[in-house]
């Protein structure tokens, strides 16, 4: 019986460690057995030997190579970690917890307020006290406050209880002495009478406690004031607080491991309209100037085009910048004459605050244009009573705004986190909840193998204008952070982007860069409402010598809708704010304008205390996605090739009907051919209902995990070598000869173009193929919903009559039709696309 009883316990433990792995591989699968596949070769030096080679061989033909198998290293894995929201719904029990998708770690908190009535121990009758806080081999260190019998430190230190070595806690009062520290007193503290606290409950009161001597003995003078208790990371002291982890991190750089929550700034577009300038002064009297304005905001400086000679030019030019809250910077707008191929001469200039620029909400009319004094550059920086000396200037007319009805494009399109217009007042209410839960890393590289190290990994996760990053974890290749996020979500066609770095800051660093170790994307609308997501992501990054999986990053994902009526209609709405349609902003500015969001939001975070430094906020961002890459390229090339391959299949199966390959198929084709032929009427409640019926039948195979980066579909695995030297090089490109370059150059910007075009293409094919697939399972809800609906309307209501209303429809006056797109438009743009898959 006993050996029955362990058989049973031991099969309910193998089903317990039981994880399932997801495999992108068509009908075969792998063996288990099976090798991996074969690592690039390295990435020779420029100027070699072999680099002939490669050019001697030639590019691959892009249209005679296959697509790889998944490897399946780069696949998905399941998990069921013991989490409390798991349980709870398990159990029934509707309370939810803040920190229910990371399992509890448990720490010892030590909250060091404040000392009194120090006793002096120096000769010369100065106290220089510091508190050490010693838990087994782990000491922690508060500053030294120099001649200070009454120190205040507020520092809590916090000790893993995975790592405890003792049952005994010593709070030790020091003396800083140049050669030995001075002993003051201490505090013994027994872990078996610490209280246990949780959250909610309101923090734990500190108390004072009296110093004794080494023997145990109450000192004559002195107090510390102190709070101990045992708790987790859901304390609100766990963020700020000391961690034995990082016990060989010193003061000053102890900030570079904590976690943090930050926030891009506020951005606007500023509009600005030069209409035409009066009464130039030139600097050669005897010609005509050629005047062109140049305006500068920051960093961002755009020019007009040149205007007709003259001393009174009129342009109308149209120029827009990035401006982001507090408005700090100022316009500056420069008139200059061109007197040169490469010689400018100044006319004049003018300083404008960004504060004194009027807001504009909407399709509201644009404010009054003003006419402005240009003062000689000598005069810029003087006073205004100099400036008023001046009994003449020359003026230019401006028109500016700053507009608030838009949605600053700061990340690559097609991984939007965040939709909303910069006016507070235009904003929707938010639909749901996004809960994130960063549990934990395995397998990771170690990046810093040359220094004796392994990795110091922390997170950073962007949702939104919120950015998070976890503490850091040291020398360490599996890391377990167990932090919890939260995000309002008010459009669920979002994306959240999680990365992973290593952390080169612990000890200074200086000009040294954090390491990227891998990228996650999730879409929100290919989540489950309510569902807990518990897998671990591979992280993929590619580099010059070819694709590198640095580990595994393992997550809890949560989607909670609290308006489910209102995250319905978002499918009907334009997926971008009302201005975006009504006055679009013109091709030539959106890359311009995003790539200066780009770098504001950069350099924003990377001023925060600490820094969410450049390198990673750029990584995040994908600053260089719209770069040429024949990788890329040939990635959306497979992409439209799989789309068209069902076309063919259609064709095929055609071509099988005439041919009477399959005679019974041939025959009810024929059947329903003569039944449509006699009752026309039956023809689109036919395709409707057939539909439905699709969308049925594919709900069985519809995925049932989130998308993940795809090395087979990004081209990643199998890339020439020259391929990725041309990836990774610099643009421009960074090779000897001038005409090569400039040759080289161009025709990269020219295939980035189509490479976007291409890659637009099959985004709405793709989006066309997730209609009936349950990729986004509400879209597809609605889609099916709305197909029995108008079956069962055309069939009730006579053809005529329908296309009678349709064709006027379609034929209606212009009158009558709105700048927004129509609903089907916006249904079919917010559905999901392979594009959140590639790898970057």
């Amino acid at each position: 019986m006993a050996g029955d009883a362990d058989k049973k316990k031991n099969s309910k433990k193998k089903k317990e460690k039981e994880v399932r792995t997801f495999h992108s591989i068509g009908a075969e699968k792998p063996t288990p057995t099976a090798a991996p596949a074969p690592a690039p070769p390295p990435q020779p030096s420029p100027g070699v030997a072999v680099r002939a080679d490669f050019a001697k061989s030639g590019p691959p033909n892009v249209m005679l190579m296959q697509i790889p198998k998944q490897n399946p290293e780069y696949s998905l894995v399941e998990t069921s970690p013991p989490l409390a929201a798991r349980l709870r719904y398990k159990v029934g029990d509707k309370i939810s917890t803040t920190y229910d998708l990371v399992e509890p770690m448990h720490y010892l908190y030590v909250n060091v307020v404040k000392a009194r009535d120090l006793p002096v121990m120096d000769i010369t009758g100065s106290l220089d006290p510091y508190v050490e806080v010693k838990l087994g081999n782990y000491k922690g260190v508060t500053k030294h406050l120099e001649k200070n019998q009454h120190p205040v430190w507020k520092q809590i230190f916090a000790f893993s209880k995975e790592r405890l070595q003792s049952n005994l806690l010593e709070v030790t009062v020091k003396d800083k002495d140049i050669a030995k520290d001075d002993f003051v007193g201490r505090v013994l503290f027994d872990l078996t009478e610490v209280p246990l606290r949780v959250p909610p409950d309101s923090p734990l009161a500190p108390q004072w406690y009296r110093l004794e001597d080494k023997k145990g003995y109450k000192v004559n003078n002195g107090e510390i004031m102190l709070a101990v208790w045992m708790g987790t990371q859901a304390d609100e002291s766990f963020p700020e607080a000391w961690h034995s982890d990082a016990h060989n991190v010193s003061h000053s750089n102890l900030a570079n491991t904590r976690s943090k929550v930050y926030f891009s700034p506020k951005l606007y577009y500023l509009r600005l309209q030069v209409i035409e300038a009066q009464d130039l002064v030139p600097h050669d009297k005897g010609r005509a100037p050629e005047a062109v304005v140049r305006v500068q905001l920051g960093n961002q400086m755009r020019a007009t085009r040149t205007g007709p000679r003259g001393i009174n030019p009129i342009w109308n030019d149209e120029l827009m910048f990035v401006a982001a809250e507090p408005f700090e910077d100022f316009i500056i707008v420069t008139v200059e004459d061109r007197v040169g191929p490469n010689s400018m001469e100044i006319l004049g200039r003018e300083i404008i605050s960004v504060r004194s620029v009027p807001p504009r909400n909407e399709t509201s009319k644009l404010p009054d244009s003003r006419w402005h004094n240009l003062h000689r550059p000598s005069l810029v920086g003087e006073e205004e009573t100099e400036k008023k000396k001046e009994k003449f200037s020359s003026k230019i007319h401006l028109r500016m705004c700053l507009e608030a009805g838009y949605h600053v494009l700061d990340e690559s399109t097609p991984f939007s986190s965040d939709l909303q217009p910069s006016s507070k007042h235009l904003r929707k209410k938010n639909i749901g909840i996004l809960e994130l839960g960063i549990l934990s890393a395995r397998n990771l590289h170690p990046m810093k193998a040359k220094e004796g190290r392994t990795t110091d990994a922390y997170c950073v996760a962007k949702y939104g204008n919120k950015w998070v990053r976890t503490r850091t974890l040291l020398d360490t290749l599996s890391p377990r952070w167990n932090e919890q996020y939260t995000w309002e979500v008010y459009d669920p066609c979002t994306v959240i982007t999680v990365g992973v770095f290593d952390n080169w800051h612990i000890n200074g660093g200086g000009d040294a860069r954090d390491q990227r170790i891998g990228k996650v994307r999730i879409r929100l609308s290919t989540l489950e409402t309510d569902r807990v997501y518990t897998h671990y992501y591979p992280l993929l990054v590619l580099q010059p010598n070819g694709l590198k999986k640095n580990g595994e990053l393992h997550l809890a994902v949560r989607f909670t809708c609290t308006a489910w009526v209102n995250m319905v209609a978002q499918y009907g709405r334009p997926l971008l704010p009302k201005m975006h349609y009504v006055q679009p902003i013109p091709v030539r500015h959106i890359d311009w304008l995003r790539h200066q969001a780009m770098q504001i939001v950069a350099a924003r975070l990377s001023r925060a205390e600490p820094p969410l430094r450049r390198e990673a906020v750029e990584y995040m961002l994908d600053v260089d996605y719209h770069m040429w890459s024949l990788r890329r390229s040939k990635a959306n090339f497979f992409r439209i090739m799989s789309l068209l391959s069902g076309v063919t299949a259609v064709c095929k199966w055609l071509d099988d009907i005439c041919t009477w390959r399959n005679p019974v198929t041939t025959c009810l084709v024929h059947v329903l051919f003569l039944i449509l032929v006699c009752y026309p009427e039956l023809i689109l409640p036919t395709i409707f209902l057939y539909l439905f019926v699709i969308g049925i039948w594919n709900y069985r195979f519809r995925p049932r995990h989130p998308p993940h980066m795809d090395a087979r579909l990004s081209q990643a695995e199998t890339a020439h070598p020259d391929e990725l030297d041309e990836e990774f090089d610099t643009f421009p490109t960074s090779k000897p000869a001038d005409i090569v370059r400039m040759r080289y150059d161009r025709l990269r910007s020219v295939a980035g173009r189509v490479q976007t075009v291409v890659g637009d293409l099959a985004t709405q094919g793709e989006r066309a193929q997730a209609i009936l697939s349950w990729r986004d399972s509400r879209a597809t809800a609605i889609f099916i919903i709305f197909s029995l609906i108008w079956a069962v309307f055309i069939y009730v209501t006579p053809f005529q009559v329908v296309a009678i209303l349709v064709g006027l429809y379609m034929l209606r006056h212009p009158r009558f039709r709105s700048k927004m797109p129509s609903v089907p438009v916006n249904f079919f743009k917010r559905l999901p696309s392979k594009s959140d898959m590639m790898l970057y």
